[in-house]
């Protein structure tokens, strides 16, 4: 089978978050089940012309099946002559056109032929539909999505979503499509280092992540602000706009926070990985996320997560791994007070069993496969 995938930016532009590592992974993991895939994305790796992934020094180390294109990127995120002038033959080669993204350049060009060659599209908003992700440019965006439901009309399509409240939300703006919900998984590694929990007595919290207004960063050190124990202190492993990050560095300052907030930067795999084996606590106080794919990592390195109720991820207490708690700086801060009482070892070790169980990226793959058949074979 062939499989197109169309994204704005692509591994290892990993400064653009957490779909680019899943989309990889997908991609990976595709691979293995013996798909023929091709990748039509940009160069664009930064928010700067040019921060450019260096497609020679870095190839993505995908399998023998996947064939990335990486077109020069020309203005914006993802803005592209090369990319539009490969969009026609590359998806008149594939059975399935797979999307992603919805306020990017490729996906208007996507869609259009995807219409005109009369191909399935399988479409991963990835979180663009639901409601904060929205809120800017309201307008512009309501006439974007205007045009996108016109181009979709009577296509073979299906959209991927990975949570529950995506799916609900990506329904209320696409009321006429048919969804798919299949979460993203995520890579389990075989073994762990060694590691101690709270040395010394100190607690360790980690964010991991874009630095973006919708992680609700101001909050958590608002919240690191309220916790009496001086010995709990965080790290912060992300990039993101300078000016936000300047923002940020001085909340910490205002709010006396310097001695106990660190600033790692960019979070490449190697940083992630120290990131994980030097955390006893992953906090994700994100306002929204459509999967939150940084908990399942957290969880796959047995490391417990507090999570906000902006996420997908309400099963945390059940499963007893983690704590599911509203972002406000006083939640937050008692969910702090808390997990930092708790038996963190079994907790991890809890999340890390459920990862195995339940998001390994090759039933995750298998089940995507299946999508892209049934979408086929409506289309032949």
């Amino acid at each position: 089978m062939k499989i197109l995938h169309v994204s704005p930016a692509f591994f290892p532009a990993t400064y653009w978050g957490g779909p680019i590592f899943s989309l990889a992974s997908l991609c990976r993991a595709l691979a293995s089940e013996g798909v023929e895939l091709r990748v039509l994305t940009t160069d664009s790796a930064g928010p700067h012309l040019s921060d450019r992934v260096d497609v020679i020094g870095n190839p993505a180390p995908l399998g023998a099946n996947v064939a990335i294109c990486y077109c020069r990127r020309l203005a914006g995120v993802s803005i592209s002559l090369a990319l539009m002038a490969r969009m026609l033959s590359s998806v008149r080669w594939a059975d399935v056109v797979h999307l992603t993204g919805v306020y990017s350049f490729p996906t208007i060009p996507t869609l259009l032929a995807c219409r005109l060659l009369r191909k399935p599209l399988v479409w991963s908003p990835r979180g663009a539909l639901q409601a904060w992700s929205r809120g800017s440019k309201p307008r512009l965006k309501s006439v974007w999505n205007a045009i996108c439901r016109r181009l979709v009309r009577g296509m073979p399509l299906v959209m991927h979503v990975t949570s529950g409240d995506e799916l609900e939300q990506s329904r209320a703006r696409m009321p006429d499509v048919r969804q798919a919900l299949i979460p993203n998984g995520v890579p389990i590694p075989s073994r762990l280092p060694a590691r101690s929990w709270q040395p010394g007595g100190r607690l360790r919290l980690l964010f991991l992540g874009r630095l973006h207004r919708i992680k609700g960063l101001e909050n958590l050190l608002a919240a690191l602000a309220l916790v009496e124990n001086p010995n709990v202190e965080l790290v912060i492993r992300g990039n993101g706009e300078p000016r936000y990050t300047a923002s940020l560095r001085e909340l910490a300052q205002k709010l006396t926070l310097q001695d106990r907030v660190r600033f790692a930067g960019h979070a490449d795999e190697a940083a992630k990985l120290a990131g994980f084996t030097e955390a006893d606590v992953c906090v994700v106080p994100s306002h929204t996320e459509n999967f939150g794919l940084v908990v399942a990592e957290s969880l796959a390195h047995g490391v417990p997560v507090v999570a906000s109720t902006g996420t997908p991820w309400r099963e945390l207490q059940d499963r007893g791994c983690g704590l599911w708690v509203e972002n406000s700086p006083a939640q937050l801060a008692a969910a702090i007070d808390r997990i930092s009482r708790c038996d963190l070892s079994s907790m991890g070790y809890r999340g890390r069993e459920w990862m195995q169980r339940e998001y390994q990226w090759g039933a995750i793959a298998a089940r995507t496969l299946q999508v892209y058949r049934e979408i086929a074979a409506v289309n032949g």
